[in-house]
């Protein structure tokens, strides 16, 4: 019997590792080298796709045995790209363009596969609507939850769903930044099941019983 191939998620962010790990699948965490950096006229969609890729094909050149994950997310108001703020005054101007308005955030995943030549991809928007904040709710929640390594200064997953109206997606894992559905269709694909054989059982307080 063909061992599995090893997987490897190309991303240190701690919000992927995290979502990735809830497939119960071992994984392996390794930093893709990337420039980042938007082309000229590159829309938010085109640039989260392109990353993914160039982070999954990144660290595949290295382990071209292993199947590797890339995922990128942009944040997109009016087809302007919205990225990481890095510090609370630009999370605070994020947020005060954001207010009443919606935002796209363009979350990508792509898998590689370099020993089997397969690579796939997949592109899934989450449309969220801000609610109308005012200054102080924007201050006390950004001292609160930190935000400033998160594509538009929210983290949903977190006091950032208060900050909301709504949300419209057909994953809701794309918005924290890796989506599950897509990503677990490419893994199939590239021949990793996580419904396989080598299911982990469920630990006691994932149980029923």
């Amino acid at each position: 019997m063909t061992p599995a191939p090893v997987l490897i998620l190309a991303s240190t962010s701690r919000y992927r590792h995290e979502l990735l790990s809830r497939l119960r699948l071992p994984f392996e965490v390794v930093a893709p080298e990337v420039d980042e950096t938007p082309l000229h006229g590159e829309t938010p969609a085109k640039l989260a796709q392109r990353l993914a890729m160039a982070k999954a094909r990144a660290v595949s050149a290295k382990y071209p045995d292993a199947v590797v994950i890339g995922s990128d997310q942009v944040a997109d108001m009016d087809g302007v790209s919205i990225g990481k703020p890095g510090t609370h005054e630009r999370a605070t101007e994020q947020l005060r363009s954001m207010r009443g308005r919606s935002v796209v955030f363009q979350t990508a995943v792509a898998v590689v596969r370099a020993a089997s030549g397969f690579s796939g991809t997949a592109l899934v928007p989450v449309t969220v609507r801000f609610r109308r904040l005012n200054n102080e709710e924007i201050d006390r929640y950004l001292r609160a939850e930190e935000p400033y390594d998160c594509a538009g200064s929210a983290k949903c997953e977190g006091l950032g769903i208060t900050l909301l109206d709504s949300l419209d997606s057909n994953d809701p894992t794309a918005l924290v930044g890796l989506p599950l559905i897509r990503t677990a269709a490419l893994l199939r694909q590239a021949g990793i099941d996580s419904l396989g054989p080598a299911l982990a059982p469920l630990s006691p307080d994932e149980s029923d019983e």
